[in-house]
């Protein structure tokens, strides 16, 4: 609490923090853009084989009365739903005869072949897209996939790279240059030429998007006073949910993908530009040898909140006797291993680690694939930003009522149900379908905020930040795996559906191993979360240490990684 007393001293949540929550908070409009850009940048249109070089022009079609689509039939097959032209197979010759009325011939007899003068594609959705310039269609679908897959590998290998060097350079320096990463890179991709360049910069696009997310995280909570980071944590996370109804108007708008990669890249020079009037985390500056640096962003901090006073008590002895514990911590070394070294320690951390991965795996599995639905994939994108609203209101109800381990499995087996559920909906059935993946997305969405809280409360605060970004890294390798998994379509329509709902179904009982921490003391120590392994051992908080305690937990965390 030593930190926290200088704070209040500093003026408390006063006028330079608003300044600087806000100002950190508003790349998060432009975070959701990064996340969901391939929905739009890699958007399918409808193709079919294009015709043959003017072979019309051999044949007297004067006979026939038929406009260009009409055309169509006595080049490419319908495929086996009957309703649509084949989208990777023409005939070897035109079938005339396809043209007549009440034509009866069997097509399945006649030969075809691949697209081999390339594809034909429709407009109307999109202008243009990845799929579309490098013919990712047919047999080099996968690709298309694969573009989210490499970029959310970019997004944990920053996770890694760029934590590690928050630690040692700081976290605004990091901070700062992961904004410039992100514009040079996320522009310079809107005009390559080619598919391995584009997946390159997207690899390293991830890399800087961990990078202004994470140390962004930091630097805000770390200059804001306990009371005020559930309300600063809950309110800077609608930025995320308004970013993607953003993404949905902007794709609308221009519906061209190199247009789109280059206005949501744009802001973050902007954001660039300002960066450079935040002020250094003073913890990270203390615990670093870097006491008098602390002590002039702390005057700093003051003098923006009108307290120009404590510039005379606020002193280097001063800033040492109150941070003399986090000085004394400092000299403790934990690892990753110490989060599996004993019995509950290990129970904890292998349930969170399915509990993350199914979680992050059902979400993108549900945001990634939007053209399944059926409607315009503009809509069910604003459509499936707006329902992180009722959410995230859902999940603050079922956490203060139901508790923690209720509320996780709860709306980890409730997500799968509407997954399922979507499986048995005939296709033409648009409306209830759009339904029932909203309310699947709603439920996934309120896992992922209760998994942050849940996180937070069940590692002891030795090991809070290294259990949280040790298996939140699942939560990365399950946004990797869940647009490979779309590929398996081509096995059985229904079966990526089957995984997702059924990762979901298997977390949802690991989550009941979990132990309950609702009005439960925080751990400190490994010792304390061993001996408070059983439920039972657990005594209540008094309300009052109750909300003080979750306050310094109620981790805005989940701000920063979703």
């Amino acid at each position: 609490m030593g930190f926290a007393e200088l704070l209040e001293e500093a003026g408390g949540f006063g006028r330079y923090q608003w300044l600087h929550v806000t100002l950190i908070s508003l790349p998060g409009l432009m975070m959701a853009s990064q996340n969901l850009l391939n929905n739009f940048v890699s958007g399918s249109p409808a193709h079919h084989c294009s015709l043959p070089t003017n072979q019309s022009s051999r044949y007297n079609l004067s006979h026939y009365q038929v406009d260009d689509k009409q055309l169509l039939r006595a080049f490419i097959p319908m495929d086996s739903s009957g309703s649509r032209l084949d989208r990777c197979r023409r005939f070897v010759e035109p079938q005339w005869q396809l043209l007549a009325a009440n034509s009866s011939a069997n097509v399945s007899q006649i030969p075809t072949e691949g697209c081999l003068d390339g594809w034909a594609y429709d407009r109307s959705e999109f202008l243009s897209t990845t799929v579309s310039e490098w013919d990712l269609v047919c047999g080099l679908r996968p690709l298309k996939q694969m573009i989210q897959t490499i970029y959310m590998g970019g997004v944990l290998t920053g996770a890694i790279v760029y934590g590690g060097l928050s630690d040692r350079y700081g976290r605004r320096s990091v901070l700062i240059w992961s904004y410039l990463q992100l514009g040079v890179l996320g522009c310079s991709s809107a005009f390559l030429p080619s598919y391995s360049t584009y997946c390159a910069f997207r690899f390293l696009s991830g890399m800087a998007v961990s990078g202004v997310i994470l140390n962004g995280f930091c630097l805000k909570v770390e200059w804001i006073p306990i009371k005020q980071r559930t309300l600063v944590g809950t309110l800077t996370s609608f930025f995320f949910t308004f970013g993607q109804m953003i993404l949905a108007g902007l794709a609308y708008w221009l519906r061209d993908w190199r247009k789109i990669q280059l206005v949501v890249c744009l802001p973050q020079f902007l954001f660039f530009s300002y960066s450079w009037w935040f002020s250094e985390s003073a913890r990270w500056l203390v615990l670093n040898r870097r006491s008098e640096d602390a002590l002039r962003s702390l005057h700093r901090v003051a003098r923006v909140n009108g307290k120009k006073d404590i510039e005379d008590t606020l002193t280097l002895e001063v800033l040492h006797s109150h941070m003399k514990k986090e000085m004394d911590l400092s000299h403790s070394t934990f690892t990753a291993y110490d989060l599996l070294r004993t019995r509950q320690m290990r129970r904890i951390s292998i349930c969170l680690l399915v509990v993350w991965f199914a979680t992050s795996f059902a979400y993108y599995g549900l945001a990634m694939d939007l053209q399944k639905f059926g409607v315009s994939i503009y809509q069910i994108q604003l459509i499936f930003g707006a329902m992180d609203f009722p959410a995230k209101l859902l999940a603050l109800g079922m956490l203060s009522y139901l508790g923690r381990r209720v509320s996780q499995a709860t709306c980890l087996f409730v997500s799968a149900l509407f997954i399922f559920a979507n499986i048995l909906v005939p296709a033409d059935m648009q409306t209830v379908r759009t339904t029932l993946a909203c309310l699947g997305k709603c439920f996934t969405s309120a896992s992922f905020t209760t998994v942050y809280l849940y996180t937070g409360e069940l590692y002891p605060t030795v090991l809070r930040q290294t259990g949280m970004g040790f298996v939140s890294t699942m939560a990365r390798v399950g946004s990797m795996a869940a647009p490979a998994v779309l590929i398996l379509d081509e096995v059985l329509p229904a079966l990526p559906s089957v995984v997702y709902g059924g990762a979901a179904v298997i977390a949802s009982v690991f989550a009941c191993f979990l132990p309950e921490t609702l009005n439960k003391p925080l751990p400190d120590t490994i010792e304390d979360v061993e001996e408070n392994g059983s439920e039972t051992n657990l005594a209540p908080l008094k309300p009052e240490e109750g909300v003080a305690l979750k306050e310094g937990v109620v981790t805005t965390e989940g701000v920063a990684l979703t």
